[in-house]
């Protein structure tokens, strides 16, 4: 077990006499404080927080950082306050600790909730001061080694909290050997059986492995030396967890992962990188498309290497990372490894600007984000990414997840160029805004004044900042539309008591949306936009009022509501049902649903045959003379199969100004197809234009419009 006087002489290698005394008071101070606790294990409670100050001291952590995992458990499990420790460590420490006490569990019935809000609180502590998640994952990575003395099912719970949230933040951080043994060790926890397995096995490769092993390092070794390169050769292992998760993601077997080797080539300058790459190229054949340069472009961690892959002897692939030491201690330690070359100071500001804007985007996220569980959903897609690297017609590098699209790069450049993009070009060519990006490629945004971002995105968006800004615009829009779908609400069904809602006295608006039970006007247009609350029992509320004989017999037997005006502009709280794709011109109907607004079918859709004179939830409605925008219609064509018959439609469609949303093709018999078609119009008019159109073409049998699908 480690005692302070041997962890003290250990810190003297790498602090001043004055700091490591500061870390011994620290130690003194928690030791009383924890007087009396006990670990499951029995041991002292102090031997914990001893502990965890020793793993950061590994990675030559601060003296503020050391005192604060010597005092991180003090708030939260004993009775001394933050302004305690403030008065004898002062308040950089007093923070520290209390920013790794506020990451502490709360207790949630949702498991699922738990995760997000601590996940959460998580990141706004990171935002805050970047040591505090680093006591937290040495805190957690002391937890994981002393796990055997928990109940097996609270062991797999830690384990799976440890692999789903810890160690994708241990990644984002670039500390590579933390989050390695997190990884085994929640892989061990959560899977016993499996890890037993997988680690005999390694065992057995690994001996049957070791001369070939020896024979390739000594061969690497000796050509570096030949050419007068100074180098070190190491071999590289790999962990557990990752074996594993290979043999599951790729469907590969144990062989095909272990019949690989690995190295790790370690030189003085990034000059001898580029020089090592090339004496490893000239020893064995490269394997084509294997290549990585992480030092011109680095991974979004900061994590800098070549990568390259070779055929060894006898044609066994060998895997090659080429560094410099302090890419090294970077790779192993991330961002931790700033305060081996900094100065505390430098280590806090210039020197980690990546993971700065990240966390910056972090915060973003969180601001615009509806719930802790859409915040967590968000920021986890950015803590997994497979990344590719894509340029701004400027020469600017960006990183992006795989699968990213035009639209998450406009946001990555900034959050007004995503909201107002309207199309790209990729490599100077106009381009879908839903196309994946590749590496390599040039991406240049065309924006419009008023643009605004469409519902669809949120379809093929991978990025967390694309993904929150276009909800939170969405949802904006939405309460704006909603407000206005319900004044012309309201205001119609008034009209039939012969009433305005500016003719209503403002006193008795104010004691009607108080008896409604609602915040504000605002919030009741808002309900009767959305369809929670119908305009026409509000109507009779508001008109109540007026006492007047006249306008009681009109309150007993009120005009008939004037139908509500489509005009196709209304936005997302008037949309078209997708069974009978009603078009301007059709008999139409409002159907009132909660939530969504109105839903607007044709007269005689069977899915509202129910309820079509049902007052409640059936909204009269009609078509605005100045009706604009593109509707969908559903087609059904009979005809012959022949050559070149669906390129013939949908040019015929394209020439009539028409848009195909989707074409569907459906074998009949030999003499005949049936080809389902969904068609943007603008009114009834154009759709008999385009049907027009669409009849001349030879081997067409019928054309039907689909009112059903």
């Amino acid at each position: 077990m480690l005692t302070i006087d041997e962890f003290a002489n250990c810190l003297k290698s790498y602090l001043s006499t004055e700091q490591v005394n500061l870390v011994r008071r620290a130690y003194y101070f928690a030791e009383q404080a924890h007087d009396g606790q006990t670990r499951r294990s029995g041991e002292p409670y102090v031997t914990h927080p001893l502990e965890v100050a020793s793993i950061l001291a590994d990675m030559h952590m601060d003296h503020a950082s050391l005192m604060a995992a010597m005092l991180h458990d003090v708030i939260e499990d004993t009775g001394i306050e933050k302004k305690a420790i403030q008065a004898q460590f002062g308040e950089v420490v007093a923070n520290l600790v209390d920013g790794v006490s506020k990451l502490t569990h709360i207790q949630f019935e949702n498991k699922t909730l738990a995760q997000a809000e601590n996940f959460q609180k998580m990141a706004l502590a990171m935002a805050r001061d970047i040591r505090v998640i680093l006591v937290k994952l040495a805190d957690r990575l002391h937890n994981m080694r002393t796990l055997g003395v928990l109940r097996a099912d609270k062991r797999s719970r830690i384990a799976k909290e440890t692999l789903d949230i810890y160690v994708p933040i241990a990644n984002r951080l670039g500390m590579h050997t933390l989050r390695i043994e997190l990884e085994d060790l929640g892989f061990s926890a959560m899977y016993p059986m499996r890890s037993r397995l997988i680690h005999r096995a390694v065992q057995r490769a690994r001996g049957n492995q070791k001369n070939l092993l020896c024979q390739l390092q000594k061969a690497i070794a000796a050509r570096l030396e030949d050419e007068g390169l100074n180098g070190r050769v190491v071999g590289r292992e790999k962990h557990l967890y990752s074996i594993y998760q290979k043999m599951r993601n790729q469907r590969k077997s144990f062989s095909e992962i272990m019949d690989m080797f690995a190295f790790r080539i370690i030189v003085d300058s990034i000059d001898g990188c580029y020089r090592a790459l090339g004496i490893s190229h000239n020893l064995y054949k490269p394997i084509p498309g294997r290549f990585k340069d992480y030092i011109a472009i680095p991974k979004a961690n900061g994590y800098q290497s070549l990568h390259t892959t070779l055929f060894g002897l006898h044609g066994v692939p060998i895997e090659i990372q080429i560094r410099t030491q302090e890419m090294e201690d970077m790779a192993n330690n991330g961002i931790a490894a700033h305060w081996l070359y900094k100065n505390d100071d430098e280590a806090l500001s210039g020197s980690h600007a990546r993971t700065r804007q990240w966390l910056k985007g972090v915060l973003e996220m969180q601001r615009n984000a509806g719930s802790s569980l859409e915040f967590i959903e968000n920021v986890k897609i950015d803590l997994f990414p497979d990344e590719i690297y894509v340029f701004s017609p400027k020469g600017h590098i960006f990183q992006l997840p795989k699968g990213a699209t035009a639209v998450d790069f406009a946001y990555a450049i900034h959050t007004d160029v995503g909201n107002a993009c309207v199309a790209c070009r990729i490599d100077k060519r106009l381009a879908s805004l839903s196309q994946p990006l590749q590496s390599g490629q040039t991406i240049e945004i065309v924006t419009a004044a008023g643009a605004r971002p469409n519902v669809s995105w949120l379809n093929f968006v991978i990025t967390g900042k694309a993904r929150s800004n276009i909800r939170l615009l969405l949802k904006n829009q939405q309460h704006s539309e909603s407000i206005a779908l319900g004044q012309r609400l309201l205001n119609n069904a008034l009209m039939s008591f012969n009433a305005s809602l500016g003719s209503i006295a403002q006193q008795t608006i104010e004691q009607r949306i108080a008896q409604l039970e609602v915040e504000s006007m605002e919030a009741l247009l808002e309900e009767i936009g959305l369809g929670k609350r119908m305009a026409y029992v509000t109507a009779r509320l508001f008109a109540d009022p007026y006492t007047g004989a006249e306008q009681k017999s009109r309150l007993e037997s009120p005009q008939p509501e004037a139908p509500l005006s489509i005009q196709g502009t209304e936005g997302m709280v008037i949309s078209f049902a997708r069974c009978c794709y009603p078009i301007p011109g059709d008999p139409v109907v409002g159907r009132v649903s909660s939530g969504r607004g109105i839903v607007i079918h044709t007269d005689s859709c069977n899915n509202i045959a129910d309820i079509r004179y049902n007052p409640e939830k059936i909204l009269e409605v009609v078509w605005d003379k100045d009706v604009r925008g593109e509707f969908t219609v559903g087609l059904q064509v009979e005809l012959e199969p022949q050559r070149g018959m669906i390129a013939l439609i949908a040019t015929s469609v394209t020439d009539m100004e028409g848009n195909i949303e989707s074409i569907n093709l459906e074998a009949k018999d030999a003499s005949c197809s049936q080809v389902q078609l969904l068609v943007s119009v603008r009114d009834r008019l154009h759709l008999a234009t385009v049907i027009k159109r669409l009849r001349r073409i030879k081997g067409i049998h019928s054309i039907t419009r689909l009112r059903e699908a």
